[in-house]
């Protein structure tokens, strides 16, 4: 753990250069699994987010995305970031905006207002001791027959240099058709997936 928490501390003082490569690599496999994450306990993964969040809240601002301005101020609804399979096996935290606050204990058949946005930023990992912001991944619950196609959810992702990676709503649409793919695993609770039981907040 000391390792990491070195590299990570040294990340915050990287010059813009070091930064692009960052985000470049990010944006390079954004999406694609990485293959050897760390094992980190709960603690372990909170220490690492507390030091980059302020950055990584920084680079997304860059995209000048109203939807997520002061995403961290939402509820937040994991106790601490925990690995997603579906996020290149990076760790993730999950919040939603005011009108989203019900996100949580939405029951089948229930959904979400228009409005609601749900907000998941990531952090890279390695087992090697790598560690650096990862995309930010959002819906955002549009007006009824907006978007049939996705169940009027939109999909974007930022990437941490503050562009956007792809919008089903606006620019590279077609690199986000994967997200409503998966999502229909969870139709029934209105295309929204939960935090794992072991990190959920309680309500």
């Amino acid at each position: 753990m000391r390792k990491l928490i070195f590299l990570l501390s040294g990340s915050l003082a990287v010059s813009g250069i070091v930064a692009s490569a960052i985000a470049q690599n990010e944006r390079d496999d954004s999406h694609i699994a990485i293959e050897n994450p760390a094992e980190l306990s709960k603690d372990e993964a909170r220490k690492i987010y507390s030091d980059l969040r302020n950055r990584m809240a920084s680079l997304y601002a860059m995209s000048d995305m109203a939807e997520i301005r002061n995403y961290q101020s939402w509820k937040l609804f994991n106790d601490a970031p925990f690995i997603s399979a579906t996020h290149g096996q990076r760790y993730v935290n999950n919040y939603a905006n005011a009108i989203a606050v019900n996100y949580a204990i939405l029951k089948e058949g229930e959904k979400l207002p228009v409005g609601s946005v749900l907000a998941k930023d990531s952090i890279t990992v390695t087992g090697d001791g790598r560690v650096f912001p990862g995309a930010m991944f959002g819906m955002e619950k549009l007006p009824e027959g907006t978007s049939p196609k996705t169940a009027d959810w939109r999909y974007f992702m930022v990437i941490p240099d503050g562009s956007i990676y792809g919008d089903t709503t606006g620019e590279n649409p077609d690199l986000m058709t994967y997200c409503h793919e998966c999502h229909l695993a969870v139709e029934d609770r209105d295309f929204t997936f939960f935090v794992p039981e072991e990190y959920r907040v309680p309500e």
